[in-house]
């Protein structure tokens, strides 16, 4: 039965939880279960036994009657990045270490009010700073899977807690975050799916602020299908956050399956860069072949500004991030370092709280704010922004969604991290265009590495069309067939 459980798809645990085959408790009893047994993987900083067993009862008893929501009785991983009312939110830094919120944050709130059950708290790079989940204050997390040498994998980052969760049958879907690829790059170097939504579909409220004009909640899960379900149950409206859209939410549900017949896919020859591995490329023409296949019109197109997103990105990410985190200063909450007067109070906090990550992306971000800089960087990064933009403006007037890969190579060991930020820098390469310019985007596992790691296809959209992504990703995953149980990994409980 533990098996069977930790095998099903969110979709199949709600139905099956309707039908009464297994209840609530038992299936979150099966993840608590594994949960213990993989710990080495670090996905978790806070596990909540005692809170998802009491939110299943009250689940059991909701669908006895009748009652059950959206996702009644599914246990989740929520990524540390948002506000648990009472429970540590920590960020994945020492500055936040002990911090128990007094609210609970939007996106939290919107699943508890679908009866889902909560597992824990998922590990981060710290402050959702990094691509490899290595920043974290509470250790790097581990691949559940492995390469043929047996090193440990990055499960990437910064959401890598939650992605291996979920590859590693620890949580049925979890919540990520998304800056510059948080919840893609991870899904795509894990086998699993993410969907970064457009820009104010989720409420960022209660979310701990990175860099507030590109930061984006969005799920990582098995399926698309259940990234779907979990992305209608996370998206409102919020009057609390500014950014937040009021356009009406769609059945995100009903789309999946209806195909790509007569869509236009373009493909940006601008994509095609140095250091992208012979397998991505020869993945990406599958792709093509696979959508074209089902009916999809195939159109080659310019996004010509491309090369400036990455350092665009690294401009505007960090300035933004300086401001935020200046509000962790030892004063009113978190980490409190004393000093001699006020400065060294700040200094010392600041100093032993944050990492050296964290440290380095205000140190840029101060720089390209201050004066004599801030035309030459910050307003000039804003201008090719809009630069970006508009490139996928005039493209979307010729296609209905964008493929690309989702990462230049497949996932890294842990041990043959660059000690180059730059070169951490350029996982993002293929992913940071999209958040500069405030659209949708899915990554679905599509295929293997030579060296039989997962590899991912990225499928863009238009603003507010995340439907033609669930339609396009629904295509790529049923003619890619991934089977990720029949391929070697650490984890007994796959």
């Amino acid at each position: 039965m533990k098996t069977n459980l930790l095998h099903l798809t969110l979709a199949e645990a709600r139905d099956g939880l309707k039908k009464k085959i297994f209840s609530a408790v038992e299936l979150t009893e099966a993840y608590l279960k594994a949960m213990g047994e993989h710990r080495h993987l670090n996905a978790y900083i806070l596990e909540t036994p005692e809170l998802a067993l009491e939110q299943a009862l009250k689940s059991d008893k909701r669908l006895a009657k009748g009652e059950g929501r959206a996702l009644e009785g599914l246990p989740l991983a929520i990524k540390d990045l948002f506000c648990t009312e009472g429970i540590q939110t920590t960020a994945g830094s020492h500055i936040l270490e002990g911090f128990k919120p007094p609210y609970e944050s939007t996106i939290t709130q919107n699943l508890k009010n679908e009866g889902a059950v909560f597992l824990g708290k998922t590990n981060l790079d710290e402050f959702a700073m990094g691509s490899a989940n290595i920043t974290s204050y509470f250790g790097s997390v581990n691949s559940p899977w492995k390469r043929q040498d047996g090193k440990e994998l990055t499960p990437g980052g910064s959401s890598g807690g939650a992605a291996a969760a979920v590859s590693a049958g620890l949580a049925i879907a979890a919540t990520g975050s998304d800056t510059g690829g948080s919840i893609r790059q991870p899904a795509s170097f894990t086998g699993t799916v993410g969907i970064k939504p457009t820009y104010g579909r989720c409420s960022r409220w209660g979310m701990v602020a990175f860099a507030s004009s590109l930061d984006q909640a969005g799920p990582i899960t098995r399926d698309v299908r259940d990234a779907a379900i979990m992305l209608e149950a996370m998206a409102s409206y919020d009057p609390k956050d500014s950014t937040s859209s009021s356009r009406e939410i769609p059945c995100f549900e009903k789309v999946v399956g209806q195909g790509v017949k007569g869509l236009r896919v373009g493909i940006p020859k601008e994509y095609r860069l140095d250091g992208l591995r012979d397998d991505v490329l020869s993945l990406w023409e599958q792709g093509i072949k696979w959508l074209q296949e089902a009916g999809a019109e195939i159109v080659n197109i310019n996004l010509p500004h491309t090369k400036y997103s990455l350092p665009t990105y690294y401009v505007l990410a960090p300035a933004e991030a300086s401001a935020n985190l200046a509000r962790y200063d030892g004063v009113r909450y978190g980490l409190r370092v004393r000093g001699k007067t006020l400065d060294e109070l700040y200094e010392n906090t600041r100093s032993e709280g944050f990492g050296e990550e964290v440290q380095r992306r205000i140190l840029i971000g101060t720089y390209v704010l201050s004066a004599g800089y801030f035309d030459a960087y910050y307003v000039k990064a804003q201008k090719i922004r809009a630069l970006v933009t508009h490139d996928f403006e005039a493209a979307f007037q010729k296609v209905d969604m964008i493929l690309t890969p989702t990462t230049p190579t497949p996932a890294f060991a842990l041990d043959e991290r660059s000690t180059d930020p730059v070169v951490m820098y350029l996982n993002d390469v293929l992913t940071v265009s999209v958040n500069l310019a405030r659209l949708p985007a899915i990554s679905v596992p599509a295929g293997f590495s030579q060296e039989g790691l997962p590899l991912g296809l990225q499928l863009i959209g238009p603003a507010f069309d995340e439907n033609v992504l669930f339609r396009g990703g629904r295509v790529l995953e049923e003619a890619a067939n991934f089977q990720p149980w029949l391929h070697k990994k650490s984890s007994s409980s796959l």
